[in-house]
């Protein structure tokens, strides 16, 4: 009777244990594949946006700054000629007063402006939630034709109510008794074209606010607000123990864009009275267009624009820094 022995290879492991690892994958390897694709599903779909990005706004960007080192007028358009001047354009810019002047008009611009947009933005979307169905449906109707309207449209429509000798502004305050205001100059002086400009501005951003902050309230649960009022807090309490923390993280990232939305703004300055009178209402965009365009010293008008990213930069960085600490010391 013979005895049939099981082959082993020449490490003394049983030829069947090798070749079932050299059988196809086991489920545990297959998983872990799946696994590794379904981690870079995520990248490949952003993949495409973020070669869109790279095109419309990173080689612009670069672009922009190339120019920003070169003396480019138009002599040298016409030539086609590339004069390099190193960094004069920026010694130019930063060593002129005019700069750093449009500096602090532009910063004290936008922190005037989203502080009335957050402000009145977040009572009108709280006054959202408490309205009825008709109410709120109305108001929602109004907001919205507000935000759809184009910058240019509105723009030419807030000229026409503050124009000095048939506007509808100057009317109605001389018909309520302020007889001097028939016919005033609103863009005559710095003070009064600002105070149009900002509330074309905030006007324009409130329904943005207002229509996410509402749509933010929808998602608190009724039940805090029923065991706050089982605690005996009152309106106010439960504000600012139930609601505002809810919000918190949405007034955050809206605080944010705002920010970048108001020191960006170019259309509405420019249409009003083109950064007048006396360039006194110049925003840091309209001041590197006028440099750039207007003056056709376009590697002077790159380095003003290429600074003014940088600016939005430190102030965004800045309030992203705040807000991550003050995240931290909540935890």
């Amino acid at each position: 009777m013979s005895v049939q022995t099981q082959g082993t290879d020449t490490a003394g492991e049983p030829a069947v244990r090798k070749a079932r690892t050299a059988g196809p994958p086991s489920g545990e390897d297959r998983g872990s594949r799946s696994s590794r694709r379904g981690a870079a599903a995520p990248y490949l779909l952003l993949l495409p946006a973020l070669l869109a990005t790279l095109v419309l706004l990173g080689w612009p960007l670069v672009k922009n700054g190339m120019l920003s080192f070169q003396n480019l007028n138009p002599r040298q358009l016409i030539q086609h000629l590339t004069e390099w001047n190193g960094t004069d354009n920026y010694k130019e810019v930063l060593t002129g007063s005019d700069f750093w002047h449009v500096v602090e008009r532009s910063v004290a611009f936008t922190a005037l402006n989203v502080v009335l947009i957050m402000l009145l933005g977040t009572l009108t979307g709280l006054l959202l939630a408490r309205l009825g169905k008709r109410m709120r449906l109305l108001l929602l109707i109004g907001l919205v034709l507000a935000w759809a309207m184009p910058i240019i449209a509105a723009t030419t429509v807030y000229q026409w109510l503050f124009a000095q000798r048939f506007g509808v502004v100057n009317w109605v305050l001389d018909k309520l008794g302020w007889h001097s205001m028939a016919d005033y100059n609103w863009f005559g002086t710095q003070t009064s074209t600002f105070f149009v400009i900002i509330l074309l501005v905030v006007w324009q951003s409130i329904p943005f606010v207002a229509i996410n902050l509402y749509a933010a309230t929808t998602t608190i649960p009724r039940e805090l607000y029923e065991a706050a009022s089982l605690d005996g807090a009152g309106a106010w309490k439960s504000f600012t123990s139930v609601t505002f923390p809810f919000l918190r993280p949405f007034l955050y990232s809206t605080t944010f864009l705002e920010v970048i939305w108001v020191f960006k703004a170019f259309a509405q300055v420019f249409a009003i009275n083109e950064g007048g009178p006396d360039h006194l209402t110049e925003t840091l965009p309209i001041y590197a267009f006028v440099q750039g365009v207007g003056n056709q010293h376009f590697g002077v008008g790159a380095a003003i624009s290429f600074l003014t990213v940088l600016v939005l930069l430190v102030m965004t960085s800045y309030y992203l820094r705040m807000v991550l600490k003050q995240e931290e010391d909540e935890l």
